[in-house]
Formats: C-alpha cells, structure tokens, sequence
C-alpha cells in the first residue's frame, strides 16, 4: 500500500507500506498476533507453461481406459447405475402417463405416481437418457422427444 494509513487500515498495523512488491508479503499466523515478513514465490505463466512441457515430456502419457469410460459414464443421466426391473415398470407407468398428459415433469411423475422427488427425478433422468425427453429448462415441462402415440 501507499501509505501507513492505508496499512493501519487495511491490516489495523503498520509495515504494509514497506512492503517491496513481487511476492514480499506480511503473514499473520494462527498462534500470535504478530505479523511476519515474508518472501512467497512469484510464478509466471510463462514458467508455468515451461515446467509442464518439461514434465510432459520425460515419459509418454498413459491411461487406465476403465476410469475414463467410468467418468465418461457418470454424466449419463442415472449414474451408471444399472436399472432395475421395479424402475423399468416405473418407466412403463410415467410414459403411460407422460402419453396421456402430452407433457413431461418431475412434478406430474410424483402426484400422478404418489413418489418421492428423488425416484421421479431419477425416471426423467433414464427418459432423458434414452432420448425420450429433452433435457430440464427450469420449472417449464420437458420437451417430449418421440411419439408416444406412435410407440403403442
């Protein structure tokens, strides 16, 4: 800072306004009440860029092909999880009523089907999925992406 006003302002001591620039800092640790001077470490994006070429390349990169396609999968719409056979009914039960509503929500799956936010929000997850249903656009009702009609 400029000034022994703006440090007593800032940190309610002085010693900030003697203070050098490019990683000169005061460092107040937890077990005193006494501020400490000290040098950190001023890093470039240049030199940044550099360490990463160098470690990149000492040895050529290698991967475990199983947790890419697990993470891959994780952005899926019902976590990688399998689905069961109590949640395909389920599925047949809201696409009945999905048909008959003409609209898709979280919302009509648990008054029309007595579930919990969860288990509804979960089947419109598998719907969206399988590409069945749009994806979410706030509270508005789901985009329904195939015939329904048509599928009967």
């Amino acid at each position: 800072v400029a000034s022994k006003i703006d440090s007593r302002v800032i940190l309610d001591e002085n010693g900030a306004d003697r203070l050098l620039g490019q990683g000169d800092m005061l460092y107040l640790p937890p077990s005193t009440s006494r501020l400490i001077r000290a040098q950190g470490v001023l890093v470039t994006d240049d030199e940044i860029r550099r360490l990463i070429d160098f470690v990149s390349a000492q040895s050529p990169a290698s991967y475990d092909l199983a947790i890419h396609e697990k993470i891959s999968n994780s952005g899926s719409g019902d976590n990688g999880e399998d689905v069961t056979d109590e949640d395909e009914e389920l599925v047949e039960k809201c696409l009945e009523i999905i048909r008959q509503e003409k609209r898709a929500s979280t919302s009509l799956l648990q008054r029309r089907l007595r579930l919990g936010y969860t288990r509804a929000a979960r089947i419109v997850d598998i719907l969206e999925q399988r590409g069945i249903l749009g994806p979410g656009e706030g509270a508005k009702p789901r985009e329904i992406l195939v015939d329904l009609d048509a599928a009967v």
